[in-house]
This record gives structure tokens, sequence and C-alpha cells, in this order.
């Protein structure tokens, strides 16, 4: 699987199928891998946070969610040539632990919205478990507790849905004392599957502008999305 460096950030050229048949294996192995899903933000965010930079580099699969990171590496002829999304990596796993009897955990979230998700999971993939969930509400003082009820879970798949960078580092913080098979950084997912937030209409997905719907939605987004003229022509100088 061939790697590809955008501003440090070193991505999988890969397709969706060849991501989840990566997936497959590692709920297939022992120990802990570890899947993170940066866009554009997430790139420029780790030039100036060390410790972000060194979370994806140590990473076992990483995906290009955002079409600024596949029209990037089209300029440059770098082989990323299609979109990965994270939730669409996820309900992939999600169906195969389904298939396979295998749990999912979720950290992340408002109180009401973890549980929600789950049960709307459960209702989507059937023969799935539930192993548990938790807010991402919490402090560092809880992390200790939170770990444990992860790992006495038995889950297969840990879903960490903190926003970045929180999710990638936490999960590199703990990275040597996770039970599970998979951690994976997934942002809003749990506000997706919840229903507490929409997806953009498969119209949108396709062409690559779920970030400009969900803008439409959310307005106050629009200075983060500035970022990507900013990455694109420090790709394109600097990259």
């Amino acid at each position: 699987m061939k790697k590809i460096s955008v501003m440090r950030v070193p991505f999988d050229a890969i397709t969706n199928d060849g991501a989840f048949n990566k997936a497959k294996g590692f709920l297939q192995q022992e120990g802990l891998k570890k899947i993170y899903t940066p866009n554009p933000e997430i790139v420029m965010l780790a030039q100036d946070n060390p410790k972000l930079m060194a979370a994806l580099e140590a990473a076992d699969l990483v995906i290009a969610d955002g079409i600024g990171i596949v029209v990037a590496s089209k300029l440059k002829g770098l082989g990323i040539n299609e979109r990965v999304t994270g939730i669409d990596l996820m309900d992939s796993i999600l169906s195969y632990c389904g298939e396979t009897g295998k749990s999912f955990f979720i950290l992340g979230g408002k109180p009401e919205v973890a549980p929600l998700a789950c049960k709307r999971i459960e209702a989507q993939h059937r023969g799935i478990e539930i192993a548990g969930f938790h807010h991402g509400y919490f402090s560092e003082a809880d992390e200790e507790a939170i770990l444990e009820e992860i790992n006495s879970s038995g889950a297969d798949a840990l879903f960490v849905c903190l926003g970045s960078p929180k999710q990638e580092l936490w999960i590199d913080k703990y990275k040597d004392r996770l039970k599970c098979k998979i951690a994976m950084g997934v942002g809003g997912a749990v506000d997706i599957y919840a229903g507490t937030l929409k997806r953009a209409p498969v119209f949108y997905q396709k062409i690559g502008m779920e970030w400009f719907y969900r803008l439409t939605q959310e307005p106050k987004r629009f200075k983060r999305m500035l970022v990507l003229p900013k990455f694109l022509v420090h790709f394109i100088f600097k990259g």
C-alpha cells in the first residue's frame, strides 16, 4: 500500500474497498490498529501541532476524508484518486461487525447523543453488539475510568468522536493500553448516526461537496471553511 505525503501527513493511497479490506484485516488480528481520517483542516492543524503530526505518522491507516486532499494529490500526481470518508468506512466496519457478531464502543458526543447513536446503529446492523458508550464531556481525571470501561467491555472496534485534534491525541495517548482491535477517530459521526445532524444528500457526496452542504446547514462554519484555499496554496508552494 503506497504512502503519500501531503504536507508531511502520511496518507494511504487507497480506495474505499481497499480501506474496508484493511479494516477487516485489522479486526482479525491481535493488537490495536489506529485509523485516522484527516481533511485539509486537520492537515493544517498538524503543521503547528507536533503531537498531532506524530499521532498521524504513527497511524496504521490514514484515509483522505476531504475533497481538498484528493484535489491536492491530483495537482501533483501523487496517487490519491478517491475520497474515502470516515463515516463511510465506519459504516462498512459496522456492517462487518454485524455479520461477524463483533462489538463496538462509541466515545464522544453529548450525553444524550451517544446512546441514541448506538440504538440506531443496532437497528441498522443486525447481529451487531453494543459493547458500550460514553459521552465526550469528560475531564482528564475521568480518563482512567473511561479506559477501564472500554477495555472491560470487550469491544472490538472503538469509534472516538471527540473532534480533531482531541480524538487523535486521545487514541495516541492510550494506544499501548487499549485492548480493542480498531480505534478510529470519526469526529461528528456520532451526531449523524443519532440523527441530530443530517449528512449531505448523495448528490453532494458524489461530487465532493459535502462541505458546502454542511456550510448551508451551519453558516457559523464559514471561517473554518477558509482553511481549504489556504491549504491548497500552502500545498502547491510548500507541500
